[in-house]
Parts: structure tokens; C-alpha cells; sequence
């Protein structure tokens, strides 16, 4: 039998040998190597909520439920079973120790008005970080087994009914930054170690308890804080000239109605990150200092309902931010024309001539006759110098 043959076969065939002669330069060159495939990332799987700190956590939850007297926005009424995690107002993540286990991490059941107290379950909550529990009614102290939360960064149990004298175990927290006591009925010293660089809080509310402090370099000027609050409260001494020493930290200074009997120290114009500072309702006698002109971060100046006297120095009228200047209640005798242009002023109740709702002429008069203040190295006032 003849082969196979014809003009589509041949065609066939040269089209096959011409793809070949095509191929041939690719098919010398190396294949190029292969991509490395990416490394498949493990799977993740939702952390359990079972293990030794969740179950720590709900004993410590239990506890507070069964401490709570009222909950007029029921805010603890589905803290019930073991699933904390699902508890309204706490809050879980990962462990900071070990990403692997879940824990709780945070509580807030701020303006709550729940009435009870603090049991001492509260501190195998260990890896709490914050703590919100302002404008409720709990009462009592803050128990001592809080000392084991070494994570807490954030306590703010303000405008509560909280008694007692400081919680000393709150100095040896060591990452505390934020401490909120205010508002409450607290009592007694607040030693030095809560303005101590140890302790190193970069904000202090302890305002409206009945603390008391003795200001010297050992204290408030210690602080290495940006906030400090200290209003309605009964401070010892005088400012010393260590407050300077703030310089790099303090952003917020309040210690308005702190009885505080004082001079201003002129080192007070190193504070050059301070944007608020408030004097006012106190027994601070003498000058403004020229060097608060320095402050060129100042805001706010409130030193009304003082005995300051003198002429206001033009430079703090021409700091540059400066928004609110307070110096009503004094004894000042003359006020520069550029402090007309603080957007807010109040200059009222002085002995500034011609100048409207000032002191009687007797009230003056009485004030020029009384013996001259001197101010010591130390910033107290210094009434009859040898």
C-alpha cells in the first residue's frame, strides 16, 4: 500500500519543523528558577476564654457583683456566667506576657452611680491596665490587694464617697502614669513618694479631698509630671525655688484655694512648657515676677483673690498665647496698656488708678500702710527682716 501522503500532510509537517527552528534558541537557554512560594502564615484561631486568669477574673467580678448595693443603669445585669469577656464594661486582650492567652485588661463603668464598695477579690484582676470608675458611690477604701495590679496604667476613681488615708500601695505601682483620686473624702498626708520620680505619674488629680501637703524640693517640686491638681487642698510652706526644676515635664499646675502663704518665686519663669497655672484664692504676697514674661507656653494665668501688689509686668501681657489673664482680687497699682488685648482679663477689685471697678481709695490707702513683704531665699514671706 503507497503511504500516506499529500499536500495537507507535507504542510502539516513544515509548519512542525519551522515551530521547532523557533524553539530551538529558548529551549538552550537555563529555566529561570522557580519563585520561593511565601511562607504560609500559621492559622489564627479566636483565643479560648477559658483559662486560670479568666477564671481568677470572674471570681474577682463575682465578688464586686455581690459588693454592689445599687446599679440604677444596671451596668453589672449580664455579669453573670463564666464569659467575663462578654461583661459590660470589661474589656479583654491578649496577655501582655503571653499573646496566646486571653485576659482582662480593662474595667470602666464610669458614671455609672453604682453604690457599694470595693472588695478585696478586686486585685486578682492582675493584669488590669485601666481602671475607670469615676462619678459613682462606692465607699470605703481602696483594699490593699490592689498592690497586686503591676500593670495598672490608668486609675481614676474620681467623685466617689472613697475615705481613708492615701493608699500607700499605689507608690510602689510601677507603671502607674494616671492617678485620679479627686472628689472623694480621703484624708491624712500624701507622702512625698507620690511626687517621687520613682513613682514617676505623668498626671496627679488628688484636688477636693482632705489631704494635706508639705511643699518643699522633696516634694510637689520633685514631680516629674505634665499635670498636677492640687486645688482645695490644704498645702504646708511656701513655693520653693525648686519649682524651676519642673521645667521639662510640668505642662498644667492648679493649687487654686490651697492656703498656700507665699511668695512667687522668680525661678517659676523656667516653667517654659506650662500652659496653665492657677494661684488664684490663696495668701501669696509681694510681685509678679517679671521672669513668668519667660513662659512662652502660658495660657491660662489665674492668681486672683491673692495679696500680690505692684504694677502687672508688661511681659506677660505680651506673651504670645497667653489667653486668659486673672488678676482680680489684688493690690496692683498699675496695669500696662498691651494687657488690654488678652482676650480675656479680669482686673477688677485692685487699686489701679482710673481704672473701673477697682478697691475704695480707703481700701488702698489701709493696704499702702501695712508693713512691707520681703520674700525669703526660700520663697516664704518674710514680714519684719532684720
Amino acid at each position: 500500500m503507497a503511504p500516506l501522503s499529500g499536500p495537507t500532510t507535507g504542510k502539516r509537517a513544515l509548519r512542525h519543523l519551522l515551530l521547532l527552528c523557533l524553539l530551538l534558541p529558548c529551549l538552550s537557554q537555563p529555566l529561570p528558577a522557580p519563585s520561593p512560594s511565601p511562607t504560609a502564615a500559621p492559622p489564627t484561631f479566636p483565643l479560648s476564654p477559658f483559662n486560670d486568669r479568666l477564671d481568677a477574673a470572674y471570681i474577682a467580678l463575682q465578688a464586686w457583683k455581690h459588693a454592689i448595693i445599687e446599679d440604677p443603669k444596671n451596668l453589672t445585669g449580664n455579669w453573670c456566667g463564666p464569659y467575663v469577656c462578654n461583661y459590660t464594661g470589661v474589656f479583654c486582650t491578649a496577655a501582655p506576657d503571653d499573646p496566646h492567652i486571653l485576659t482582662v485588661a480593662g474595667v470602666d463603668l464610669n458614671h455609672g452611680r453604682i453604690a457599694g464598695f470595693l472588695p478585696d477579690h478586686i486585685g486578682l484582676l492582675a493584669d488590669v491596665a485601666l481602671l475607670h470608675l469615676n462619678s459613682n458611690r462606692f465607699h470605703g477604701t481602696l483594699p490593699g490587694s490592689m498592690q497586686h495590679m503591676r500593670l495598672l496604667f490608668e486609675l481614676d476613681v474620681s467623685n466617689n464617697l472613697l475615705s481613708g488615708a492615701f493608699p500607700s500601695f499605689l507608690t510602689s505601682l510601677p507603671s502607674l502614669k494616671y492617678l485620679d483620686l479627686r472628689f472623694n473624702n480621703f484624708d491624712g498626708q500624701l507622702p512625698d513618694a507620690v511626687f517621687g520620680r520613682q513613682l514617676s505619674l505623668d498626671a496627679l488629680f488628688a484636688n477636693n479631698n482632705r489631704f494635706n501637703v508639705t511643699l518643699s524640693s522633696r516634694t510637689l517640686t520633685n514631680s516629674t509630671a505634665s499635670v498636677i491638681v492640687l486645688a482645695n487642698t490644704e498645702l504646708k510652706g511656701c513655693l520653693p525655688p525648686s519649682i524651676g526644676d519642673m521645667a521639662d515635664t510640668l505642662v498644667e499646675l492648679v493649687l487654686l484655694n490651697t492656703s498656700i502663704s507665699s511668695c512667687i518665686p522668680p525661678e517659676i519663669g523656667k516653667l517654659k512648657k506650662l500652659k496653665v497655672l492657677d494661684l488664684s484664692h490663696n495668701e501669696l504676697a509681694g510681685e509678679l515676677p517679671e521672669s513668668i514674661g519667660d513662659m512662652e507656653s502660658l495660657e491660662v494665668l489665674n492668681v486672683g483673690y491673692n495679696q500680690l501688689s505692684g504694677v502687672v509686668p508688661e511681659s506677660i501681657c505680651l506673651l504670645p498665647k497667653l489667653r486668659n489673664l486673672t488678676v482680680t482680687g489684688n493690690y496692683f497699682c498699675g496695669e500696662p496698656v498691651s494687657c488690654l488685648h488678652v482676650p480675656l482679663r479680669d482686673d477688677r477689685m485692685n487699686c489701679i488708678p482710673e481704672w473701673p471697678h477697682q478697691r475704695t481709695h480707703e481700701e488702698c490707702i489701709a493696704f499702702e500702710h501695712r508693713p512691707p513683704v520681703h520674700c525669703g531665699a526660700d520663697g516664704c514671706i518674710l514680714h519684719h527682716p532684720l
